[in-house]
């Protein structure tokens, strides 16, 4: 899972549906800062928000009064500021799946040589990375904590369709907009959808980048809820070479495990 961030289009098509505009704005403006290896001008900012830069630096004035952006006095460039550590700092600590699955992804990122990630599912919008593994070879996959990715993009969106309670003209409706390197059709999309249903456990192979074949396996909380996934990426090649059955199998133990710790259970 390649960090392919959202769009800035579909960022600012966000803003303008929201029924609270001004925190909407706020929060697209902290993502696109985030995002950002270097500070950015208003101008940018506005201009890839599609925002007007008077609306736009109004809110950053905001953010700088609440310690959650900075802005350079002489270049009047804006970045995050300190404060977003305290609010990550506060989440994560609240936040137990953070803590649990951290032991299982460093055991089979090792013992399997696949590059580990555990997601939160927030919404059927957007997942959000919140903790990874790397394998010790040389295949790395560019996806930090706070990555976020279309909900029902990849192997994790399988789960979510297979497990997540949802309308199924609701999800055809998002899988349209959803870009791959190598899109599957619906009708095969939906069987996998199916077979991950069955089996619990979903797999991309090459889909979504192409020639990386990633898994995921479901976790559920305490409301018996799909709220997490575990999810393993290599390339597909090497997962041939090897064997796959063997990290489904880590996966799909590490996954029930630790929903049994959050309180939750396989619910299918």
């Amino acid at each position: 899972m390649s960090d392919k961030p959202e769009s800035s289009g579909k960022t600012s098509k966000a803003v303008k549906d929201s029924k609270a505009p001004a925190i909407s704005r706020a929060a697209a403006i902290l993502r696109l800062l985030g995002k950002s290896d270097t500070s950015l001008s208003l101008q940018h900012i506005s201009s890839r928000l599609e925002l007007v830069p008077s609306t736009c630096l109004y809110i950053l004035r905001a953010l700088v009064e609440e310690e959650l952006v900075a802005v350079d006095p002489d270049t009047k460039r804006y970045s995050l500021e300190a404060g977003v550590l305290s609010l990550a700092r506060h989440w994560l600590r609240r936040n137990q799946f953070t803590d649990l699955c951290q032991a299982h992804l460093d055991h089979i990122s090792r013992s399997r040589e696949v590059t580990m990630l555990g997601v939160h599912i927030v919404s059927l919008d957007h997942i959000v990375v919140v903790a990874t593994s790397q394998a010790g070879n040389n295949f790395q996959i560019s996806a930090q904590i706070g990555s976020r990715f279309p909900a029902l993009i990849s192997a994790t969106g399988r789960c979510i369709a297979a497990f997540g309670d949802i309308d199924e003209e609701e999800i055809k409706s998002r899988f349209n907009s959803l870009r791959w390197d190598v899109p599957p059709s619906w009708t095969k999309w939906k069987s996998q959808v199916d077979d991950t249903r069955k089996r619990g456990i979903a797999i991309d192979a090459g889909n979504y980048i192409a020639g990386v074949t990633v898994l995921a396996a479901p976790v559920w909380n305490g409301r018996g809820k799909l709220s997490h996934a575990l999810v393993a990426l290599s390339i597909g090649s090497a997962l041939q070479r090897k064997g796959i059955t063997e990290l489904e199998n880590d996966l799909i133990n590490a996954a029930k495990l630790l929903s049994a710790q959050l309180g939750g259970s396989d619910t299918r």
